[in-house]
């Protein structure tokens, strides 16, 4: 990875001067023990008395239960107890995710399958045993008669084919559809001069985290307490969701994400095995049970995403104004509506983000979340909108082709500009960012778009492997506040975030966030921020999150909300006890507290190079000195704030790439990639590249490799890492990041920056190959195999 514009910033500073630590390249908090392999996950903790956990999964894809035998795992050495969906203490339990929206159809998750099986690897039963071999040995010798089922597989099946529905509550298999409508369609492209059509579809797949799902469950008898360690994102819902299943006052239930070794949304579920581990835990008090998901469970197991179709048109001026956008769109929501997001959350975004960053009046768009006999489908890094801006994209190329218009020029003509700001969407969100032209433009500029285009006719000309030219303009609703996350209707609203900032009777600051982190520098961006709004050093603060016991309840990290709502709880909670400290100290000096400064731990007369008290001497009045605390001071050094942005912050990016393809193979050889993004002001530049350079690598990862497929009868034919193709650093090309800053609305002026780079990649894959052999691209994944059909299959130059 390189950057166009690198820091030079040195970490050290002189003798005597405080410099911000926003905008630097700090020394990260959490390298010293996550680079020398000392980190605190779920799989290194060990309890006394503890037991493992492995679970018996479907081989079938749709099928009545008919009967459990436990008796044989039972007689297997090690084995403890065997639980199945009608042990009385899971029987009574199933997740529900709920939604208000009309027509939405709301159905149950069992923690172990009852009654039916509605996808393969759907867990059946659950052996405890004295380690995970054992529990494995006893897992196999659980039989299960299954009454098999015909399955469903693909979302797009005509319902009159249906005979056994996935939920007996929708017949048709339709859990969710929602019609997004502006302006009069039909109207406006009967006046367009140019109305293209696309049908497209893009491929399922997923997370894969570094480290899979895991869980230990332990209750306390004494005390009827439940502590559950998790490799979570969100601690403190699952903390709430736990308390509504079991019955437990959410204050006996202690959630804890140590080290996460990456979520993407994956870890940002309640599952059902997770539920699961903690009944079992209660039905076998103080024994702690222990679960760490294999590779193969996850593939089958964890939520799934992206498996969508497009069926598209849309209507342009002979300039090249987009007038008008249809669009019909289903998406695989998979067995089980997931908890709590629901089976909406992928439509929905689909639906009020398919325009993306361009200016549209007449909008129309019916999406549907569809179940079928697959694994769910949840949250995964960009939610939907990497299929959207494929599809988007593919509309703008095409708009082009056929109005003879070159497709950068096309794009920009179409473009949400600053002075539209703020601008309403068609399907009524507030676009806050209007960055995207200067986006593109320095894209087009780092990336030599004209010395490309060269290159590619001089190519033509010579009979050389055909280059193409990918282009992809995305926007991307960071930090969601509560009108934001409207939508789904779910009996909760996201939107706050809490932190705490304490300062310590020694001077040092500890911060309790409601945040958590998945591994992108989490305990290094809060520290800076609070450090710039508290006024001291940032070796002197210290970052507690993931301990729903330690921290004010908050959401956790999902949508690029951390550095948004995260960071904006921090900078007003730093600011608040930074109003507090210069109070006292004023107080205690006799000084005006107008005139007073923080900075780098001193309290300063401003003006002044000498400082009038240290944090430290305050501190120490304020925790161990109440007798020296002046009228109406009370003891202690802290204070809590709540940060809630009613909307978001919209960030904008570009990417631009040159690919080659060999005709021969359909090999494709990526020679250039360059993103541009608005992320608003920097806190750090290393971690918002590295977090641009990731996800345009899953970008890459999902637009040309990465494809879970199932077979008619619902079986997972890439189960293994084997079969289910990820990019690794060899497929990954050098990719040249810059930035333009438009600061946001918010406390520290950020925007988010975890998932844009992401949507991006479908779109930029896709038309450059189209560019490059002249047919469109209306499939993902573009494999060798799909783009030697293509040079085969007639229509290439």
């Amino acid at each position: 990875m390189t950057a166009a514009d690198p820091s030079t910033a040195d970490e050290h500073t002189t003798a005597g001067e405080h410099r911000p630590a926003t905008g630097t390249p700090v020394r990260r908090k959490e390298d010293a023990r996550l680079l020398t392999g000392r980190g605190r996950f779920v799989s290194d903790l060990v309890l006394p008395r503890m037991r493992h956990v492995a679970f018996v999964r479907s081989p079938i894809a749709h099928a009545r239960l008919d009967g459990i035998e436990v008796a044989e795992a039972l007689d297997v050495d090690g084995v403890h107890a065997v639980f199945t969906g009608r042990h009385p203490t899971i029987a009574p339990v199933s997740l529900r995710a709920q939604s208000a929206l009309p027509g939405y159809v709301e159905t149950d998750q069992p923690p172990l399958a009852r009654g039916k099986v509605r996808f393969t690897g759907e867990a059946v039963a659950a052996v405890v045993a004295d380690d995970r071999y054992r529990a494995e040995d006893g897992a196999e010798a659980v039989i299960v008669d299954y009454d098999p089922l015909r399955p469903t597989v693909c979302a797009w099946t005509d319902p009159a084919e249906i005979t056994d529905p996935v939920h007996d509550e929708a017949p048709d298999n339709l859990l969710l559809s929602r019609t997004f409508r502006a302006g009069d369609v039909e109207a406006a492209l009967a006046a367009a001069d140019v109305v293209v059509a696309r049908e497209l579809t893009t491929n399922r797949h997923g997370g894969n985290p570094i480290e899979c799902r895991a869980g230990v469950a332990h209750f306390e008898s004494a005390d009827r307490r439940l502590t559950f360690w998790s490799g979570t994102q969100v601690p403190h819902l699952v903390r709430t969701q736990l308390a509504e299943l079991l019955g437990l006052p959410e204050g006996d239930i202690r959630v804890v994400a140590p080290d996460v070794g990456g979520g993407f949304g994956v870890k940002a579920v309640l599952y059902p095995e997770d539920v699961a581990l903690c009944l079992m835990a209660i039905a076998t008090p103080d024994v702690p049970l222990k679960w760490v998901e294999d590779r193969v469970e996850h593939l089958l197991a964890a939520t799934h995403a992206r498996d969508h179709r497009y069926v598209l048109r849309a209507g342009f001026a002979a300039d090249g104004a987009l007038l008008a956008v249809t669009a019909d769109v289903w998406c695989n929501t998979g067995a089980y509506s997931v908890y709590p997001w629901t089976a909406g959350i992928e439509p929905l975004m689909a639906g009020g983000l398919l325009t993306g960053p361009y200016k549209l009046a007449d909008y129309e768009c019916t999406v549907r979340g569809v179940a079928t006999n697959t694994s769910p489908s949840g949250p995964y890094r960009g939610v939907a909108r990497p299929s959207t801006v494929f599809a988007m994209e593919a509309l703008m190329d095409s708009g082009a082709r056929a109005l003879g218009m070159d497709p950068v020029a096309l794009r920009r003509r179409n473009l949400i500009l600053p002075a539209d700001i703020p601008y309403r969407m068609p399907s009524r969100l507030v676009d806050d960012s209007g960055a995207y032209e200067a986006c593109l433009d320095r894209a087009v500029e780092v990336f030599g778009l004209e010395a490309w285009r060269s290159e590619q006719a001089r190519r033509r000309g010579a009979g050389e492997r055909p280059l193409g030219i990918g282009v992809g303009i995305y926007n991307e609703l960071t930090g969601l506040g509560r009108a934001a996350s409207a939508g789904p209707r779910m009996p909760f609203r996201t939107g706050h975030e809490a932190c705490t900032v304490r300062v310590n009777p020694d001077g040092a600051v500890t911060v309790f966030s409601g945040v958590t982190s998945q591994g992108q520098g989490l305990e290094t961006t809060m520290a800076q921020v609070v450090a710039d709004a508290l006024g001291v050093d940032y070796d002197a603060v210290t970052v507690r999150y993931g301990d729903t016991d330690s921290s004010l309840w908050g959401f956790g990290a999902f949508s690029s909300r951390q550095a948004v709502i995260g960071g904006g709880a921090a900078n007003l909670a730093g600011a608040h006890v930074r109003e507090k400290v210069l109070a006292l100290a004023g107080a205690l000096r006799e000084v005006d507290v107008a005139d007073l400064d923080l900075r780098g731990g001193q309290v300063h007369v401003r003006g002044q190079e000498k400082p009038v008290i240290s944090l430290a001497e305050v501190a120490r009045v304020a925790y161990l000195q109440s007798d020296r605390l002046p009228e109406g001071f009370e003891p202690g050094l802290e204070g809590t704030k709540f940060y809630d942005p009613i909307r978001g912050a919209f960030a904008a990016g570009a990417q631009l790439a040159a690919l080659e393809v060999d005709p021969t193979t359909g090999e494709i050889g990526v020679l250039a990639w360059v993103c541009v993004e608005d992320a608003g002001t920097i806190v750090h530049p290393v971690i918002v590249d590295g977090q641009i350079a990731g996800s345009i690598a899953q970008g890459i990862g999902g637009a040309m490799y990465e494809h879970l497929v199932y077979d008619d009868e619902g079986n997972l034919s890439t189960g293994t890492l084997l079969d289910y193709l990820m990019p690794t650093s060899g497929e990954i090309p050098e990719l040249t990041i810059d930035h333009v800053s438009t600061p946001a609305a918010n406390p520290t002026g950020v925007r988010g920056v975890g998932e844009g780079g992401t949507l991006a990649p479908n779109a930029v894959v896709a038309g450059a190959v189209a560019d490059a052999l002249g047919v469109e691209v209306d499939d993902l994944p573009v494999t060798p195999a799909r783009v030697w059909e293509l040079v085969h299959g007639g229509g290439a130059r």
